[in-house]
């Protein structure tokens, strides 16, 4: 009995586990790389430091009458408080000031596209969430849909490549999901010519970086424009695609921080809620690789006409046998077939129907001559066939069709040609592609079929703890608030099954497992005799005397028990005491008898 109560209830353990674990992987997993800096009770220390002052003036006013106790605990409230840099920082902006003051939108039109688009004329704002959950935290909202929006703000000052690493990072929340659009961010290369009221697609730019889709394809881009040493041209390199699944950060509606890490040994990392989704080395991971191969095919070298790169040829000295016929067909009559008995030849296997009826608006002229639809004909239902018997056919013995050579190994096989190599006139060799084009403005080119598109606290320095800090007082804030109203746990279950149908039969397995399971443990016990000794009446025949298998089972624990041992011992003693008395007595009663005989 025990081991079915542990079995059960490890099972339904196991299972509940089941449904549970994925509804923690919905949420993304965005604690895992946060430092203890980022950990919730911080910010939320950090949230409710801002009203400590408030709290004293409401404790004096309602010392005189105490509100009446709440019947649930209430949830922290967290309170916005923005973001300050601490540390060397390039830029920091958290649109907190409420206005578009340091950026500018551009005037210019894209070119090679139609006139009514060609504008650059999206419509941005600085406003809250339209489901904040920090009143008062405002940023870059996209306004517009279908339409190219652009706009730019300047660094503290240009950044360059040297002995640190670049760290950018910056908040979006698809606060309306999004069908087709981008929300990258293009680090301007920083050039005399940079002007930008004149910001378009083709200004020059040094990273491009962010999250971009289009139906179900979800990137998240790292680009960066490499100097070719030889020529002075620029070429874009592309990272490598990331492993992980990037579809809940575009669909959830939550707030998601992306940062991406260029070190100078030439390795990258970008991550999303301070989780690495993708890593890589600029000289191994980009495509196209960032140094040309150091030989190519040469341009000018041809295949020569008689070269021969057949590995298999028809055997020249093969002759086609004199007895292969070519013409033979691949199937003859069956000559052993009989026609069956009862075979109905003068019957058509099908007839006209015979009730039907010409339409009265059957125009002869127009519609032909009206007949009747034709129906299986009814006295070949019995019959095992209608109309002409023809034998049946059968595959050809001697069918072999046309005659080929067979194939043999090529003797003048060369291989496949391939042009020779030659040293690459365009060859160079950069060890050092993080030595890029230094930039000095940060800039969003867009175009978006989906609105509400929210921008916030961007950051570039070259310190990971100043970037690390700006992230739990930014993004780490905003997340504990959205922690602090997340919906209840069966809420989060049913958007987990949404995301994941499979979830649905653990939810079933989760209830309807235990219950069997509970079922099968009450109603297994064995049948027991439904007929008691009073049933039977005396003119039945003697029935032996039957115990229930339990009774028995525990007869016979008890038999074997220390105790029923000893008892056991206790009864031979017993008896063997009154049979001694028993001796005793008789043994007295004949003396008597002897005594009264001799008187």
């Amino acid at each position: 009995m025990h081991q079915r109560v542990t079995l059960f209830l490890l099972v339904a353990a196991g299972l509940l586990f089941l449904s549970l674990a994925p509804v923690s992987w919905a949420e993304g997993g965005l604690e895992e790389g946060l430092d203890d800096d980022l950990d919730v009770e911080d910010e939320l220390d950090l949230g409710l430091a801002g009203t400590d002052d408030e709290g004293e003036g409401l404790e004096e006013e309602g010392e005189d009458e105490a509100p009446p106790a709440p019947k649930t605990p209430p949830v922290p409230k967290v309170t916005y408080k923005a973001p300050e840099p601490v540390g060397e920082h390039f830029f920091a902006e958290s649109f907190d000031r409420g206005t578009l003051d340091g950026w500018v939108l551009s005037k210019a039109k894209k070119d090679a596209a139609d006139e009514e688009i060609a504008k650059y004329d999206g419509k941005w704002a600085v406003e809250e969430m339209k489901d904040s959950k920090l009143p008062g935290d405002k940023g870059l909202v996209l306004k517009s849909r279908a339409k190219h929006h652009a706009i730019s703000a300047r660094l503290l000052r240009p950044f360059t490549f040297d002995t640190k690493p670049l760290i950018v990072q910056y908040e979006v929340n698809f606060q309306s999901g999004i069908d087709c659009g981008g929300a990258y961010v293009k680090l301007l290369t920083e050039t005399p010519e940079l002007n930008l009221d004149q910001f378009v697609d083709r200004t020059p730019y040094t990273i491009m970086f962010g999250p971009d889709k289009c139906g179900e394809d979800y990137k998240l881009h790292f680009i960066f424009r490499h100097k070719n040493p030889k020529t002075g041209e620029y070429e874009e390199k592309h990272a490598k695609k990331p492993d992980a699944d990037l579809r809940s950060y575009f669909t959830d509606k939550k707030t998601h921080l992306f940062s991406l890490v260029v070190n100078p040994d030439n390795s990258f990392e970008v991550l999303v809620d301070q989780t690495v989704v993708n890593s890589g080395n600029l000289l191994k991971d980009m495509t196209p690789p960032v140094n040309p191969p150091a030989e190519i095919e040469d341009p000018e070298d041809h295949k020569p006409e008689d070269w021969d790169e057949r590995p298999k040829i028809q055997d020249p000295d093969a002759v086609k046998p004199e007895d292969w016929d070519e013409d033979a067909p691949a199937q003859i009559p069956d000559d052993n077939a009989v026609k069956p008995d009862g075979w109905l030849d003068d019957e058509p296997e099908y007839i006209g129907d015979p009730d039907a009826v010409k339409p009265d608006d059957w125009d002869e002229d127009m519609d032909g001559e009206w007949e009747a639809p034709q129906i299986p004909n009814p006295a070949c239902e019995s019959a095992p066939g209608c109309g002409e018997w023809k034998r049946p056919m059968i595959d050809n013995p001697n069918h072999k069709g046309k005659w080929k050579a067979p194939m043999i190994d090529n003797p003048n096989y060369q291989g496949i040609w391939k042009p020779r190599k030659i040293p690459n006139p365009a060859f160079f060799e950069d060890l050092e592609p993080f030595r890029m084009t230094a930039f000095s403005a940060v800039g969003l080119e867009l175009w978006s079929m989906t609105s509400d598109i929210f921008f916030d606290n961007f950051f570039i320095t070259n310190d990971r703890n100043t970037a690390d800090r700006w992230a739990a007082d930014g993004w780490g804030l905003k997340k504990a608030a959205e922690g602090a109203a997340e919906p209840g746990l069966a809420a989060q279950m049913l958007t987990a099954a949404e995301e994941r149908p499979w979830l649905w039969i653990v939810y079933v397995l989760t209830v309807g497992l235990p219950l069997v399971l509970l079922f099968v443990f009450c109603c297994s016990g064995k049948k027991k005799s439904t007929a008691s000794p009073a049933d039977y009446k005396k003119t039945d025949e003697p029935q032996p005397d039957v115990k229930e298998e339990e009774e028995e089972e525990e007869e016979e624990e008890e038999e074997k028990s220390p105790a029923a041992e000893k008892n056991d011992e206790d009864d031979e003693e017993e008896e063997q005491n009154e049979a001694a008395d028993e001796k005793l007595e008789d043994e007295l009663r004949r003396s008597r008898r002897n005594r009264t005989r001799k008187d």
